[in-house]
């Protein structure tokens, strides 16, 4: 068993499970949506970009833009909510936690897609 290999499928798994948790739920109802949560999904999937830039094939690089994205869009929702609760008057309204989990729910396609990707190299490897 590779230590590093498991390490790798630990994160993309963990990242793509933190994000399914925070998107599970009404779209608008903050009751079902935590921050901590979003930020914990956040940081796992940074961790998970970061461990992934050491892989040089064709697939690392499939499976580090799968991660950039969601990096990206969980990026966006935490400062998307940052900015409603800090900055803005009205906080955080039905219809900004809707924007956030939306982003959220892009962020977890695109880990859908690595731990697919992940799988399909996984099962293609002969021994």
């Amino acid at each position: 068993m590779n230590l590093e290999k498991v390490v790798f499928g630990f994160f993309i798994v963990l990242a793509l499970t933190l994000n399914f948790g925070f998107f599970l739920g009404d779209i608008d109802n903050p009751d079902h949506h935590h921050a901590m949560e979003l930020g914990a999904a956040l940081a796992v999937s940074l961790i998970a970009t970061i461990i992934k830039f050491g892989d040089r094939s064709q697939m690392g690089a499939i499976l580090l833009a799968t991660s950039l994205v969601a990096d990206l869009q969980l990026l966006i929702a935490a400062f998307l909510w940052t900015y409603a609760a800090q900055v803005s008057d009205s906080g955080v309204t039905s219809e900004v936690l809707a924007s956030i989990v939306s982003l959220s729910g892009g962020a977890l396609l695109a880990n859908l897609v690595s731990v697919t990707l992940l799988v399909a190299e996984t099962i293609t490897i002969r021994r």
